[in-house]
């Protein structure tokens, strides 16, 4: 599953790649990739620029010149290629945004998403995320209060996004191992 190291990945390379190009065609395999009617998706993204890019937790935000925002979550197998037609993977694509020549490819989002809100719905989409662990107010003392707040494994902790978000399965383990702490011990009431 991608995390946040790989999220954020996502989000320098597109940003390189978009920013500022116009979308003009969109394909869309998997309607339940999608939270809106097919049509009602390419009506609104046809014509509208990519402005930005921006990854909240394992989130990434697309910013459009419309003032919509495309939330993407790759959720366990998702994935992303972005290059010519000629080039599209041998994988099932499920939804397929085109820019002149290039195009990206959203593949294995079986269980993620692709969904489409007006920019003033994100805050509300994105309020149980808990801060993001490079945020300046991730402070120690919020750090402690928010593991206080919370039962169960230090793993289990790691990977609530309520807590702090962006991390996973993976990362998780490894911040035990670096830590020197088992994951499955009691969580910490630091």
């Amino acid at each position: 599953m991608p995390e946040l190291p790989e999220m954020e990945n996502y989000r320098i390379l597109l940003s390189g790649r978009m920013a500022g190009k116009t979308i003009t065609e969109t394909e869309i395999e998997r309607e339940k990739s999608i939270n809106v009617e097919p049509e009602h998706f390419r009506r609104a993204l046809v014509g509208q620029a990519v402005q930005r890019i921006e990854r909240r937790a394992k989130h990434l935000l697309f910013h459009l010149s419309s003032s919509d925002v495309l939330v993407l979550h790759l959720m366990l197998g998702g994935m992303m290629y972005y290059g010519r037609l000629e080039d599209k993977p041998e994988r099932s694509v499920q939804v397929r945004l085109g820019m002149g020549g290039d195009h990206l490819f959203f593949i294995g989002l079986r269980l993620g998403y692709l969904h489409l809100h007006p920019a003033e719905e994100i805050p509300a989409l994105m309020a149980k995320l808990g801060p993001d662990p490079f945020a300046p107010e991730l402070t120690e003392p919020v750090f402690r209060k928010l593991f206080r707040q919370r039962n169960g494994t230090l793993k289990a902790c790691l990977v609530d996004q309520g807590v702090v978000s962006g991390i996973g399965n993976c990362y998780s383990d490894e911040i035990c191992f670096q830590a020197g702490l088992l994951c499955l011990r009691a969580g910490p009431r630091i």
